[in-house]
């Protein structure tokens, strides 16, 4: 098969600028534009991020000569789908005209993630969500993936809630500055500190799992049936989301069994060898002290969900701790990974 043409929309922004280094020389997608705000429209994309590139990589030689557009539809013609990473202000807007001019759009914004037709994609985890996308009225299809906090934490729960299923959870975050975009958190605010709020994200985290935790019934995805509570600060670490979790279940697992049903997991990236898809999606670190996103969070190209710290609770049945990179496998690397899910199901035509 050809390669499909795809745009990037943000592409300036911290999520735009992961699509960009993830899409060099991607063996199925070949990007042909790239859309950001009127500011840098008619300029170059090598002209316009000479002192805006925040990835230690350089900028991929196939987006510097780039003329940059404004995120419309009309203005990327000839593109099969568009990756989104713009700002919820105008998401919501500008995802659904490329829906309806029949562009498919994977997006990691917030605004379509909980209409039940849309699914809320995490690809090893609900890949069956799929089916929805009949239900939606549009010629081009809409797909999210969740907010970047809950992506290991559902990745987790997954094996865990199919074997035992789940009575309660409760989680405690710890989100890395890189999660509130560039310029972020100000340093006066976060240096030797902790933030113990971060607006709309525990709303987000104690929704977002129910939702790819669900089930397809009649074309929409019903969401599964227990309560999560979550605490989310953010701390002075750059890149990497850790959670503390403590989980209720129905069927009380071992220790033993829960460590196989973390080792055993797979999902449709692996078994269809997807090139973004880690393997194994989870590792289980033994040492007492791990994970820590200074000596694991590149695990799996920052794809691989890395958990540690597996013991009793006294008021749950047992806690852990869960680490992801919120900029890769929390954002543009989950929604690379859906796209290539898509494209291996031939959804893109």
């Amino acid at each position: 098969m050809s390669r499909v043409k795809v745009a990037v929309l943000g592409a300036t922004g911290s999520v735009g600028q992961r699509f960009i280094q993830l899409l060099d020389n991607h063996p199925y997608f070949e990007v042909t534009h790239l859309c950001a705000s009127e500011n840098s429209a008619g300029k170059t994309y090598g002209d316009v991020m000479k002192t805006r590139w925040k990835i230690s990589s350089e900028i991929p030689a196939y987006a510097k000569n780039i003329v940059i557009t404004t995120p419309d539809p009309d203005k990327t013609k000839g593109v099969a789908l568009a990756f989104s990473g713009l700002d919820a202000s105008i998401a919501g807007e500008v995802e659904t005209n490329y829906a309806n001019a029949g562009i498919h759009i994977i997006s990691n914004s917030k605004n379509h993630r909980m209409d039940p037709t849309v699914p809320l994609l995490s690809a090893e985890v609900n890949s069956s969500h799929l089916d929805v996308l009949s239900s939606q009225k549009t010629e081009g299809k809409i797909i999210t993936n969740s907010n970047c906090t809950i992506m290991g934490v559902t990745i987790s729960l997954k094996p865990l809630y199919d074997r035992f299923g789940i009575e309660s959870v409760m989680l405690f975050s710890m989100q890395a500055i890189s999660g509130a975009g560039y310029p972020g958190v100000p340093t006066m605010d976060i240096l030797g500190n902790v933030v113990p709020h971060i607006g709309g994200e525990e709303e987000k985290a104690e929704i977002e799992p129910l939702k790819c935790l669900g089930k397809v019934e009649n074309g929409k995805i019903v969401h599964a049936d227990f309560p999560i509570s979550a605490h989310c600060n953010r701390v002075p670490v750059f890149d990497g989301h850790t959670v503390c979790v403590s989980v209720k279940f129905k069927k009380k697992p071992t220790q033993e069994e829960i460590l196989s049903a973390w080792k055993e997991f797979s999902g449709e990236p692996q078994k269809l060898g997807l090139p973004l898809a880690p393997n194994p999606p989870i590792l289980y670190r033994e040492e007492a002290d791990r994970p820590q996103p200074r000596l694991d969070l590149e695990t799996g190209k920052g794809m691989t969900t890395v958990i540690g710290r597996l013991r009793p609770d006294p008021i749950f049945d047992w806690k852990y701790v869960v680490l992801s990179h919120n900029t890769i496998r929390g954002a543009a690397g989950a929604a690379l990974l859906n796209a290539e899910l898509l494209y291996k199901k031939n959804f893109l035509g």
